[in-house]
């Protein structure tokens, strides 16, 4: 489902980075911000289970779609053949990035098959112009922005940077979707004049952060200037981030070590080293601590969000790496 998919994502995300501090033994570097530590194949069986259980299950289902007519009224398959499942759109991609990144982790895994023909599948050419077509109509043009445009844009990345003829293929047939989601993103940062700052799926950080990961890859230099230009735009004189403040009641993210995150990829080492203290100063002192978040309902579909939060702070320790200080 959703819900478990989206802890489960950020979960992973949170062990590899903690895991990246503090056993470099187990790390395969990918590049300088993506991190990677090897799961046994039991691991990485216990993860699939969560994508498998969700990409191919209709409903429950949240559309949030803009209904122009009594036409626009079809079942999720026939609306977003390819992300029709897991509960939401922006779900049903990273389950599908989530199924790619451990296929080309762990390619014998005992789900190999069913993962490909699961990819093949969803990602046919037919089905991509059927999920752009939506995101042309102009009651939904704005749909999952920026946060599903970002969970689709690494998607790609990981088809781009997968050395095999079916990534190659099923990258191809993404490419309409792709091309369309990048113009939309540079259509969109000129006309943002205020980030936004919350803990959950709006967050300009996050969903820049992603982008540019596919911009890099794909030397796609004018959507990678217009993310750097704008980030440094928006966040290049921020100081004190009030990192008390956080967390609110339905974080996902954390606000300031989203910014954090993304400016470490935009500024030069030296140039973060000093924005990064004046950003959140409280990383120098030697009794800094964060403390987990607490969750009074995992049942409640919002409350849990902040089970994702926790992990998060696995990002700060790299903020004072070589060359970062």
């Amino acid at each position: 489902m959703r819900l478990s998919t989206l802890v489960f994502l950020y979960f992973l995300t949170g062990i590899i980075l903690l895991q990246s501090c503090n056993s470099e033994s187990t790390i395969m570097e990918t590049n300088e911000s993506s991190p990677l530590i090897h799961l046994d194949s039991s691991q990485a069986a216990k993860l699939l289970e969560l994508p498998l259980s969700c990409v191919q299950k209709e409903y429950p289902n949240k559309l949030g779609q803009v209904l122009g007519t009594e036409l626009d009224l079809k079942s999720p398959k026939t609306l977003r053949p390819a992300f029709y499942g897991c509960f939401d759109w922006h779900s049903a991609v990273h389950g599908h990035w989530m199924l790619l990144r451990i296929l080309k982790e762990y390619p014998e895994n005992a789900q190999s098959a069913r993962i490909k023909e699961i990819l093949q599948t969803h990602l046919s050419a037919e089905n991509i112009l059927i999920e752009k077509a939506f995101f042309e109509d102009l009651n939904n043009s704005t749909f999952e922005r920026t946060y599903g445009w970002a969970w689709l844009l690494q998607l790609a990345t990981e088809l781009h940077e997968w050395d095999d003829p079916m990534g190659n293929e099923l990258y191809q047939n993404l490419k309409p979707l792709t091309s369309l989601i990048t113009e939309k993103y540079k259509s969109f940062l000129p006309k943002l004049l205020y980030p936004i700052r919350v803990g959950e799926h709006s967050n300009t950080a996050f969903g820049l952060r992603l982008a540019l990961d596919f911009a890099i890859v794909t030397a796609d230099s004018s959507l990678q200037n217009s993310i750097e230009a704008r980030s440094r735009f928006f966040y290049l004189k921020d100081k004190g981030c009030p990192l008390g403040w956080e967390p609110s009641g339905f974080d996902f993210l954390s606000p300031c070590l989203e910014e954090a995150a993304l400016m470490k990829k935009v500024l030069k080492p030296s140039e973060f080293g000093s924005w990064i203290k004046n950003f959140m100063p409280e990383l120098l002192e030697t009794e800094f601590n964060l403390e987990p978040a607490n969750v009074s309902d995992r049942t409640d579909g919002k409350l849990v969000h902040l089970d994702c939060l926790t992990f998060q702070p696995g990002l700060v320790p790299q903020y004072y790496s070589s060359g970062s200080s």
